[in-house]
C-alpha cells in the first residue's frame, strides 16, 4: 500500500516476525550455562551470544514482572520498534515471539525516514496466535515434556526445529485479526434428516471400521459432526482448514479428480479418495503412512492416526489407536466400505444445502458486515472475511474498523457481565459490539447519517434475521 503524500511518498511497512525462541531457565541455571536453556531459536543464524542475550531478557521480564503479580507474569513487552509476546503452556518452557511494529516509510530531504506504528498491533491477538503455535505443535508431537521424556533435550530440540521451521512459514502476521482470538469453528447449517443421515453414517462405519476411535465430518471446510473434545477439534479444525484441504484444492479445481472407477461391483460409482496416506491404493508397495496427532493431553493422553478421506465436498476424519499401524488391507477395505456412501451422501447434503438456499432467497450482499463467535461451542461466523487464498482469509473491511473490533473485544474480555458497545468510526461507520450470556456479537454498519436510535434498530433486525434463535439481552 503506498500512498502519495504532500511531503513525497509514503511507504506502509505490515508488521513481521523478528525472531521466535522457546528456552527453560532451569535448562541452563549456571553462569556459562546460558546456551543450554535455548531449546529453538529463529532466526537461527543469530549469533550465538546475541540469542542469550535476548534470552536472558526476557527471563529478567518475567521475573521483575512476577513480583507484582506472583500467579500472572508478563503476557507482552511494548517498545518503540516492537512487540514481544510471552506465553509459558507447560511449566518453566517459555515461549517468545517478538514482532516489528508496522512502519510508515517517508522520505525527507531523500532520506527514508521511518515512522513505527507502537500502537497498531493488538496484545489479545498476537498472543492468541503465539497460543495457537503451542497447540499446532502439541497436536502433532504431544507436550514438550513428553519429549523429554522421550529422549530429553535432543529429542525436544529435535522435534520443535522440525515442526516449526515450517509452521513459522505459515504465519501471516499481516492478516492476523479478532478471528485469530476466537480460533472458532465455522459450522456447516443443516436440515434435520440430513443430520441424522449422517449421524447413521459415522455409527456404520464406526462399526465395520471397529478400530476407529474418533470421527469427525465436516462439508465445505465446515464442521458437521465431531466425536472429539472440543479444544483438540478447533486445533485440528485450523489444520484441516487452513493446511491440509487447501493443498489438495488445486487437483480438484483443475478437474483432475480421481477416476470414476467403472470396474467397481455393481458399477457404483465414487469419488473417494486419501488425503492423508497411500495415493494409489492398487500399488501394492503403497505406503500406508499417517499423520499423527495427540489429544487429550490434560489426561488420558492418546496418541492417534489421522486419516482423512474425502468424496466430493465431503470429508471424514477417522481417528485410530496409534499402536495398530493402518495396512493397506485396512485401508482398501475403509475405501470400499466409506467411498460409495460417503459420495451419496455428499450429494445428498449439496442437494438439500442448494432447496434451502433457495427457499431463503438468493442473499443479496448484506448490508451487514458481521462476526458472531459462541464461546460455548465455538461457532463462529463472519461475513467479514473472505478466503483470498486457501490458506489466508483476509478482512474485507478497513484495518481501522478491524482494529476497533478487537479493541472492543479486549473491553468485553475484562468483565464478566453482560454488555453492548457501540462507536462511531471514522468516515460514516458505525461499529457495533454485543456481548451476551457466553455469546459475542460485532457488527460494521456503513449509513452515513444513522444517529443511534437507528443504528440500534439495524442491529435488532440483523439479529432477527440471522440469529432468530438466539437470545440475545436487549
Amino acid at each position: 500500500m503506498a500512498a502519495a503524500g504532500g511531503a513525497g511518498q509514503e511507504k506502509q511497512l505490515a508488521p513481521t516476525l523478528l525472531s521466535f525462541f522457546i528456552y527453560n531457565p532451569k535448562l541452563g541455571p549456571k553462569e556459562g550455562e546460558e546456551e543450554k536453556k535455548i531449546l529453538f531459536y529463529h532466526p537461527n543464524e543469530v549469533e550465538k551470544n546475541e540469542k542469550i542475550r535476548n534470552v536472558g531478557l526476557c527471563e529478567a521480564i518475567v521475573q521483575f514482572t512476577r513480583t507484582f503479580s506472583p500467579t500472572k507474569p508478563a503476557k507482552s513487552l511494548h517498545t518503540q520498534k516492537n512487540r514481544q509476546f510471552f506465553h509459558e503452556p507447560e511449566e518453566n518452557f517459555w515461549m517468545v515471539m517478538v514482532v516489528r511494529n508496522p512502519i510508515i516509510e517517508k522520505h525527507k530531504d531523500g532520506k527514508p525516514v521511518y515512522e513505527y506504528q507502537e500502537e497498531e498491533l493488538l496484545d489479545k491477538v498476537y498472543s492468541s496466535v503465539l497460543q495457537q503455535c503451542y497447540s499446532m505443535y502439541k497436536l502433532f508431537n504431544g507436550t514438550f515434556l513428553k519429549a523429554m521424556e522421550d529422549g530429553g533435550v535432543k529429542v525436544l530440540k529435535e522435534r520443535l526445529e522440525k515442526f516449526f521451521h515450517r509452521y513459522l512459514q505459515t504465519l501471516h502476521l499481516q492478516s492476523c485479526d479478532l478471528l485469530d482470538v476466537f480460533c472458532g469453528i465455522s459450522f456447516f447449517p443443516l436440515d434435520k434428516m440430513t443430520y441424522l443421515k449422517i449421524q447413521s453414517f459415522i455409527n456404520r462405519m464406526e462399526e465395520s471400521l471397529n478400530i476407529v476411535k474418533y470421527t469427525a465430518f465436516l462439508y465445505n471446510d465446515q464442521l458437521i459432526w465431531s466425536g472429539l473434545e472440543q479444544d483438540d477439534m478447533r486445533i485440528l479444525y485450523k489444520y484441516l482448514t487452513t493446511s491440509l484441504f487447501p493443498r489438495h484444492m488445486e487437483p480438484e479445481l483443475a478437474g483432475r479428480d480421481s477416476p470414476i472407477r467403472a470396474e467397481m461391483p455393481g458399477n457404483l460409482q465414487h469419488y473417494g479418495r486419501f488425503l492423508t496416506g497411500p495415493l494409489n491404493l492398487n500399488d501394492p508397495e503403497a505406503k500406508c503412512r499417517f499423520p499423527k496427532i495427540f489429544v487429550n493431553t490434560g489426561d488420558t493422553y492418546e496418541e492417534l492416526h489421522l486419516i482423512v478421506y474425502k468424496a466430493m465436498s465431503a470429508a471424514v476424519c477417522f481417528m485410530i489407536d496409534a499402536s495398530i499401524p493402518p495396512t493397506l488391507e485396512f485401508c482398501r477395505k475403509l475405501d470400499s466400505i466409506v467411498g460409495p456412501q460417503l459420495t451419496v451422501l455428499a450429494s445428498d447434503i449439496c442437494e438439500q444445502y442448494n432447496i434451502n438456499k433457495r427457499i431463503s432467497g438468493a442473499e443479496k450482499e448484506p448490508q451487514f458486515k458481521f462476526i458472531y463467535f459462541n464461546h460455548m461451542n465455538l461457532a463462529e461466523k463472519s461475513t467479514i472475511h473472505m478466503r483470498k487464498t486457501p490458506s489466508v482469509s483476509l478482512a474485507s473491511v478497513h484495518p481501522d474498523l478491524m482494529k476497533i473490533l478487537g479493541d472492543i473485544n479486549s473491553d468485553f474480555s475484562r468483565v464478566d457481565e453482560d454488555e453492548e458497545i457501540i462507536v462511531k468510526a471514522m468516515s460514516d461507520y458505525w461499529v457495533v459490539g454485543k456481548k451476551s450470556d457466553q455469546r459475542e456479537l460485532y457488527v460494521i454498519l456503513n449509513q452515513k447519517n444513522a444517529n443511534l436510535i437507528e443504528v440500534n434498530e439495524e442491529v435488532k433486525k440483523l439479529c432477527a434475521t440471522q440469529f432468530n434463535n438466539i437470545f440475545f439481552l436487549d
